[in-house]
């Protein structure tokens, strides 16, 4: 889940912080002539089994984070994992898996990282480079430079006074006491249903667009004095022209041409949140390949960034080492999304997809965002196709088809690059064959967290269906449906995959999840591991969004249909 923004994000309000408990519960209640569907609780019964007893989410989870993580659009690594993961839907019994590719740009992984103070005393540096930017060209040996850049005035403050050095060019990062726990207690079934409406509306949650974006959502919002909660852009001031120039691609490459004339041999920065040994960083550079190449930019900790600063303020000039290596993957500029089916029966040419981006950073593995997500799709076909092959459940008429996306991190491109190639380009709206063969997508990309409720697109009908579909889940603390009462249009895909349906009038519907601690410690960290994921958790998942998928798969009629946007011709997608 990309919560900085460069491209093609829309500039929005929405966040994490955005999606209280209160904006999961419809505002108003569902008319009275909408009904919902009787359901098949005997098959419940048996994707329950299959779910809880024959689980393999934490199996996929290992492969995608412990084997292949960080999985870096277009890198080594992101293709290794999707090679694993169409051989598994294979072993399965999915059909028609295979990778469709857009263009992209570079790939990018870390070979080799080590950073140290070797004077006044020896002190080794947790961290990890930024995306995009280059390694050392071998072990180098720098002293260190505070030059808090705060506006392009600075550029000249300090023209030719950093070559050769470590620039510190952020100011210390604020840190104070932690008074409250990292991760946040799951609030009871009753806590959620007794804030009936209240902020953030139907649909809220991060980059929302409308309230039929059915973005994820985690159902916290970060007390830490530091952290920045949400999805499309943080609720923080920068307190530095670096900082900010992370929101902005166009600011990103007058920076980084900063610093690769001024000859800076590093650039160091605390992260944009953390502490304690956790930090928070993504990408300094660019896949593109015409963007400006910076110096090598690293994230380390905190502390030891202030350190630094305290050392520098009291004349006392350390010397650091570092030793960077990295790959960039030039051969081929094309990124993928990961594909695969379970053919329909008697409607095989209507499709209910599901998914969830498999593409993460590179400070951690990619384990909470979002191996969860893309785990608990590849989970949930497996059940499905297990459960048809056995006989256990009727045969779905639909086809269920699971989209493991790429690029979600750099803007949603991805599933931007899908949703115009199969069914619309955004910009002439001239639909496709398939588009009105396009029931529903369901998205997971919250993180660890189990499923708590649902996004009904905007849309009383399906507000009403999905409404019957979680009432026998409630011993899974399944709960609430949000978004029934109004209808708002997704001016532009970002947040989460999601989105990029609902760009063009197609439903795109999210699930919102317990918070844990994925604002607050592992999402596009350096904690972002396996052992940060609940087993249960990812398991409630897997059975629920097979239920869901189920459900439509085998419902007479395909699901309600948000309004179809106009052409805008300014769209550009990905």
């Amino acid at each position: 889940m990309n919560l900085l923004r460069f491209r093609h994000a829309p500039t929005l309000p929405s966040s994490i912080a955005a999606a209280t408990l209160a904006a999961i519960i419809l505002t108003q209640p569902v008319p009275a002539q909408e009904t919902g569907d009787k359901v098949d609780l005997a098959a419940l019964a048996q994707i329950k089994s299959e779910a809880f007893q024959h689980s393999q989410v934490m199996e996929n989870l290992f492969w995608m984070s412990e084997v292949y993580g960080p999985r870096v659009t277009n890198s080594r690594n992101h293709k290794l994992a999707a090679e694993w993961a169409m051989k598994q839907m294979k072993e399965w019994g999915l059909q028609n898996v295979h990778l469709e590719k857009w263009p992209f740009g570079y790939g990018w992984q870390i070979k080799h990282f080590y950073a140290a103070m070797e004077t006044p005393v020896y002190a080794a540096f947790p961290g990890f480079p930024l995306a995009w930017t280059p390694g050392t060209n071998g072990p180098i040996t720098v002293e260190p430079v505070w030059a808090p850049i705060h506006s392009k005035a600075d550029f000249a403050k300090y023209h030719g006074k950093l070559k050769g050095k470590a620039l510190l060019m952020y100011d210390p990062a604020p840190l104070t006491l932690h008074t409250r726990a990292d991760a946040q207690p799951s609030p009871t079934d009753e806590e959620i249903l007794a804030r009936g409406g209240g902020r953030g509306g139907p649909g809220g949650g991060r980059g929302a667009a409308g309230a039929n974006a059915g973005a994820n959502a985690t159902l916290n919002r970060d007390p830490s004095g530091r952290g920045r909660p949400g999805e499309g852009e943080w609720e923080y001031t920068p307190t530095s022209l670096a900082l900010a120039s992370e929101k902005n691609g166009l600011l990103r490459n007058e920076v980084n041409t900063f610093l690769r004339d001024e000859g800076v041999a590093i650039c160091l920065t605390p992260g944009y949140n953390g502490d304690g040994g956790t930090i928070f960083s993504t990408y300094g550079g660019s896949e593109n390949p015409s963007a400006p190449v910076p110096s090598p930019i690293v994230a380390i900790g905190a502390e030891q960034y202030n350190r630094l600063v305290r050392l520098l303020q009291h004349g006392v000039v350390p010397k650091l080492n570092f030793d960077i290596a990295v790959d960039y993957q030039k051969e081929d500029q094309n990124a993928f999304n990961v594909i695969g089916e379970i053919p329909g029966t008697t409607k095989a040419d209507e499709i209910v997809m599901l998914g969830g981006h498999f593409d993460s950073w590179q400070g951690g593995t990619g384990a909470t965002d979002n191996g969860t997500g893309s785990s608990v799709a590849m989970e949930a076909v497996r059940i499905l196709a297990a459960l048809q092959k056995s006989g256990s459940i009727k045969p779905m008429a639909r086809t269920v088809r699971v989209a493991l996306w790429g690029g979600e991190e750099q803007g949603v491109y991805g599933s931007t690059a899908y949703v115009q190639q199969h069914f619309a380009p955004r910009a002439t709206m001239v639909k496709t064959p398939e588009y009105d063969k396009l029931d529903v997508y369901f998205n997971d990309d919250g993180g660890s967290g189990r499923f708590r409720g649902v996004s009904a697109g905007g849309s009383p009908q399906m507000a009403a269906i999905f409404k019957s579909w979680i009432e026998p889940l409630k011993d899974q603390h399944m709960v609430a449906v949000s978004g029934g009462d109004q209808f708002r249009p997704t001016t532009s895909p970002g947040g989460t995959d999601s989105s990029a349906f609902s760009w063009i009038g197609l439903n795109g519907i999210g699930f919102q999840q317990d918070p844990l601690e994925y604002g607050t410690r592992t999402h596009h960290s350096n904690a972002d591991t396996y052992d940060r994921v609940q087993k249960d958790d990812v398991m409630q998942s897997s059975m629920i969004e097979a239920w869901f998928a189920y459900n439509a798969a085998v419902r007479a009629e395909m699901l309600p249909r948000i309004p179809t946007p106009a052409p805008d011709p300014t769209a550009k997608g990905h």
